[in-house]
């Protein structure tokens, strides 16, 4: 069983920074891919950025050159740093781990980017 938990989600202003984590834990053999998701209210879930097992990265192009993933693999552990925020990233971010056929989801945490 994997759980994953996400943190850092909150209420901050168009042009300012947030860093979402993402924890996994539970029975976790290796190293697997991980990513964020986003869903804004009356939208679909959209992916907003991936790393693999290599740490390679990709990037929706809604957020490209304002986003960062990045992974510690010591602690399980994804990072999703957000610069420059818009009101339109407003959503519950959602990260998911991907073992094989299996994709585990955490209950997602809000972000709220007004004035």
């Amino acid at each position: 069983q994997v759980h994953i938990g996400e943190s850092g989600g909150g209420l901050v202003q168009p042009g300012g920074s947030l860093r979402l984590s993402c924890a996994a834990s539970g029975s976790i053999g290796s190293i697997y891919p991980m990513g964020w998701y986003r869903q804004a209210p009356g939208k679909q879930r959209e992916l907003v950025a991936g790393i693999t097992s290599r740490a390679r990265t990709n990037y929706a192009d809604s957020v490209k050159g304002r986003f960062t993933i990045s992974r510690d693999n010591a602690k399980n552990t994804v990072y999703l740093q957000m610069n420059s925020l818009k009101p339109e990233d407003t959503a519950v971010y959602y990260c998911n781990l991907v073992s094989g056929p299996i994709t585990y989801w955490g209950q997602g945490t809000q972000v709220t980017v007004s004035s």
